[in-house]
C-alpha cells in the first residue's frame, strides 16, 4: 500500500521505499521466527541466545550493541533468560562493576537444537531471491544502514 501523504515525488518514494521495507522486515521476521513461540522465546531473547552462541559471554552492554536495542531492554531479555536459566550472569574479574552473560548448558542445548531450523526458515525464505539479489539486498541494507 503507497503512501498517501500529499508532498513532492522525491517524499512520496522515500516513504513508499520505507513503508515497503518495514513491511517486508515485519513479514520475514514473523514467518522465519514463527517457531520460537514453541520455545515460549520472543525475537529479542532468541537473539540474545543467538550472539551468545556465536560469540561467547558478552557484557550487556555489548549484547545491546549487536542486537540494536537499548541497555534497559537487554536488562529485561537477561533477566527473563536467566530466571529460565538458559544464560548466567558472571562478574567479569578484570572489573567487577561488570558482568558477563554466558550461556548454561540448558541454553547451549536449547540453541543448538533450535538455530538448524531458524537457518533453514530464513534460507527457505530468501530462496524466493537468485544469489545475486540476495547480494544487492545485503549491499543496499548495508548502504542504508550505514548512513548517519
Amino acid at each position: 500500500m503507497p503512501t498517501h501523504h500529499q508532498g513532492n515525488k522525491q517524499e512520496q518514494q522515500a516513504l513508499n521505499a520505507y513503508i515497503s521495507l518495514l513491511r517486508c522486515t515485519e513479514t520475514v521476521t514473523s514467518a522465519t521466527c514463527r517457531h520460537l513461540a514453541a520455545e515460549k522465546l520472543s525475537v529479542g531473547q532468541f537473539g540474545t541466545l543467538e550472539a551468545l552462541y556465536h560469540l561467547g559471554p558478552l557484557c550487556q552492554r555489548d549484547i545491546a550493541k549487536k542486537l540494536l536495542k537499548s541497555g534497559g531492554n537487554v536488562t529485561t531479555v537477561v533477566d527473563n533468560l536467566e530466571k529460565r536459566a538458559l544464560v548466567e550472569r558472571r562478574r567479569m574479574p578484570e572489573d567487577r562493576r561488570y558482568y558477563s552473560v554466558a550461556l548454561t548448558d540448558v541454553g547451549q542445548e536449547l540453541i543448538t537444537r533450535i538455530m538448524p531450523r531458524h537457518i533453514d526458515n530464513i534460507a527457505t525464505r530468501l530462496a524466493v531471491l537468485s544469489p545475486q539479489e540476495q547480494d544487492d539486498l545485503r549491499r543496499l541494507c548495508r548502504k542504508l544502514g550505514l548512513t548517519g
